[in-house]
């Protein structure tokens, strides 16, 4: 059995949604699962220390949860534009597996939630590709051809799932969301189990 790592950060919960949704696109995969996993937030305190564990919702991240993985689904509502501080954060602790190559051709996505509906989703999507892309990663969109992206009135876009949580962050997703949040999870874990057959990535 497979893991494909559902790693987010979540302030008002939207995020986490689509996390759960995309994990259930995964496990529509046979032999696949989802590994869900969250960050802390960042403190302003230096030597302020997080609870070990979160008293709710997914665990927080170790290197060997992306380690371990056959593809990752990387999320975050956006910050002016930009993933949020802490996945950020996070991700500037992954040197030693990008030293190693661990995360070399493994198939990643990424998916945000925005307040307002021009709220930098797209360039947010594009802001957390980047440090995937200096991993090696293999990039998954939303093609076209997902009937939900034509025709979306809240979130969506190519370069990966988005949410329209409105401005009280408290919008539900649609159905459209829903369907494209799963989807792409489909999509992830159909091309990590087929690049594990054939030996192009290691776990």
């Amino acid at each position: 059995m497979s893991e494909i790592l559902v790693l987010y950060y979540s302030r008002h919960g939207a995020t986490a949604q689509m996390a759960r949704q995309i994990a259930r696109g995964i496990e529509k995969v046979d032999s696949v699962e989802a590994r869900l996993r969250t960050v802390s937030p960042v403190s302003a305190e230096c030597e302020a220390i997080a609870p070990a564990i979160p008293d709710e919702g997914a665990p927080y991240a170790q290197l060997s949860d992306l380690q371990e993985c056959a593809g990752l689904a990387l999320g975050s509502p956006t910050r002016f534009g930009n993933m949020a501080a802490a996945l950020k954060y996070f991700i500037d602790s992954t040197s030693p597996l990008w030293l190693s190559g661990a995360l070399i051709n493994k198939p990643a996505t990424v998916f945000t939630s925005t307040s307002s509906m021009h709220g930098g989703q797209e360039t947010t999507c594009l802001s957390m590709m980047l440090p995937l892309l200096h991993h090696g990663m293999t990039l998954i969109g939303v093609p076209y051809s997902e009937a939900a992206l034509m025709k979306t009135q809240t979130g969506g876009t190519p370069y990966g799932a988005s949410h329209l949580a409105g401005i009280d962050s408290d919008k539900a997703l649609s159905d459209d969301e829903i369907s494209m949040c799963q989807s792409v999870g489909q999509r992830i874990a159909t091309h990590a189990k087929a690049m594990l057959e054939q030996g192009l990535i290691k776990v």
